[in-house]
């Protein structure tokens, strides 16, 4: 148990698994009370119980939102700041993902990008700022992709989402510096999530060759497990990054040079 975010209130979404769940309990564990926000609300729940068990000394507040809907993440920020006290750091981690090229891809499923991927983050934010700006050292880390700054084939929906990811990051440094907020991006490389097994599994793969063969080849030459992504995160959210906004991080295990 740490102290890196003692007395802080975090708001994360996409926690019921993943990078999203690595980051709650990784706050938690640094001294955090954290609103859990998922669009799934029995994983959600389940998350929240069994971090409550674990780390009784943090408040743990589940909620069930959809990114996408404004009114949704307005009324969990409310209930997170009415429920915990105040918001110190949002965590923008949901995120949905389409497989197709570019020249195949449908306009229905450029929608659901754009809608939980980009408008998702924005929706946050703007929910989200209001009681950040009260809060002293507030900080927003946006979970953004390697694959927004380089390329590959059959993700581009995804990839150019996550990209704008970036800008967004940077544009909203500089509004609201003002304010003392700090937003930064962290990039993942690939990550052995829930998600990830699950897609495998139903391509007819096992774990075990999924672990040798299933990740994008980097210096590393391995999955990152979620908490490896978390603690950039909780880095990038805690005072020790105090000087640090408009930055991104890229936790790829060198994929991006090579």
């Amino acid at each position: 148990m740490g102290d890196r975010l003692h007395g802080k209130t975090a708001l994360i979404t996409g926690a019921g698994s993943g990078i999203g769940a690595a980051a709650a309990h990784l706050f938690c564990r640094e001294g955090a009370n954290v609103a859990l926000v998922d669009i799934d609300k029995k994983r959600v729940e389940t998350g929240a119980k069994e971090l409550s068990r674990e780390i009784p000394s943090s408040q743990i507040l589940p909620l069930t939102a959809d990114v996408s809907s404004r009114e949704q993440m307005c009324q969990a920020v409310l209930r997170a700041v009415d429920e915990l006290g105040a918001l110190d750091v949002l965590v923008n981690n949901a995120a949905a993902r389409e497989y197709y090229s570019l020249a195949e891809a449908p306009e229905e499923s450029w929608q659901r990008i754009i809608a939980t991927n980009i408008l998702g983050v924005a929706n946050s934010c703007q929910a989200a700022l209001p009681a950040l700006r009260k809060a002293k050292g507030a900080s927003i880390v946006n979970v953004s992709s390697v694959f927004g700054v380089v390329g590959r084939k059959g993700m581009g929906q995804y990839d150019a989402s996550k990209a704008a990811i970036l800008s967004l990051t940077r544009t909203l440094a500089a509004e609201e510096a003002e304010h003392g907020i700090r937003v930064n991006a962290v990039c993942p490389g690939s990550t052995l999530t829930p998600f990830t097994l699950s897609r495998a599994e139903a391509r007819g793969m096992t774990e075990g060759e999924l672990r040798v063969t299933g990740f994008a080849p980097s210096l590393l030459n391995r999955w990152a497990m979620p908490a490896e992504i978390a603690y950039p995160v909780l880095w990038l959210a805690s005072d020790e990054a105090s000087f640090i906004t408009g930055a991104v991080l890229i936790a790829d295990g060198g994929l991006s040079v090579i």
